[in-house]
């Protein structure tokens, strides 16, 4: 199988942007956000205590099932590098670690209030097409829709705690934490941390001409642009739609901002 990289972190963080730019190396294979990491969670599950005949399963096997879960699901890939992307892999990083013990993490992260922010934005623009992301119900307002995606199970507050276990964990000299506003603001130096992060050669990627169309998959999941990319990497400067208290409730909790709050040899960039 090809060598193994993971690109995790926070929705609306620059994501897909990465696996946009990543791909441009012809060594390297990255995407959106795939269901490796589900079925993953799945074999876990069915292999635990809770499966009458887990009897005959012990860690050695679940350890093989689970590589070659990986193998099977990457067996027509002939890129020498691959990027699997999910929210869920900051949370799996112990096992990640024992599967692949030369795999990185890398964790994309954005302010909340402007993960938030965009999320609500996404709604209000496709105001006649109920999206997947609230179960396809048409109503709510700003305030039930953020209380929802902030949830400990919500699409913003599951993964933020995933992140948060995962800077702090045991692994967390495998994760490298890049910043939305300097992957848009210096996209050049952003590439040049992670190359150098999971110990490639230096590529000259090309950042106002970006080709990346999934187009199909967001209007199915009900909400086009969840995963558009911009042709040219930059800062958009913009106000919130959120009203003032809403916006403020979240202005403390990019932590990987402090150096008082994160451990001294976690990569920040």
């Amino acid at each position: 199988m090809s060598a193994i990289h993971f690109i995790s972190g926070l929705p609306r963080s620059g994501s897909t942007l990465l696996a946009a730019l990543l791909r441009q190396n012809p060594r390297f294979q990255a995407g959106m956000s795939g269901p490796l990491a589900g079925l993953f969670g799945a074999l876990l599950g069915e292999m635990s205590a809770r499966n009458e005949f887990s009897v005959f399963i012990d860690d050695g096997k679940r350890e093989r099932i689970l590589h070659g879960l990986f193998d099977s699901f990457y067996a027509d890939c002939n890129a020498e590098v691959v990027f699997d992307t999910n929210r869920a892999w900051c949370g799996w990083m112990p096992a990640v670690s024992r599967l692949f013990p030369e795999a990185k993490v890398i964790a994309c992260v954005r302010e909340v209030t402007w993960v938030v922010d965009s999320i609500e934005r996404l709604i209000q623009r496709n105001v006649f097409t109920p999206s997947s992301i609230f179960g396809f119900n048409p109503g709510g307002t700003v305030y039930t829709r953020a209380n929802g995606v902030v949830g400990q199970d919500g699409l913003v507050g599951a993964p933020y705690d995933m992140l948060k276990q995962a800077c702090y964990g045991a692994q967390r000299d495998r994760l490298l934490v890049v910043q939305y506003e300097t992957l848009t603001t210096d996209p050049e130096r952003t590439m040049r941390a992670i190359y150098d992060f999971i110990d490639e050669p230096p590529f000259a990627h090309t950042f106002d001409d970006i080709d990346f169309d999934v187009t199909d998959f967001d209007e199915r999941a009900g909400t086009p642009g969840l995963h558009t990319v911009h042709r040219e990497v930059a800062a958009r400067q913009r106000e919130t739609i959120l009203p003032p208290d809403l916006f403020n409730r979240f202005v403390r909790d990019a932590f990987w901002r402090d150096p008082q709050a994160v451990p001294a040899d976690l990569r920040v960039v």
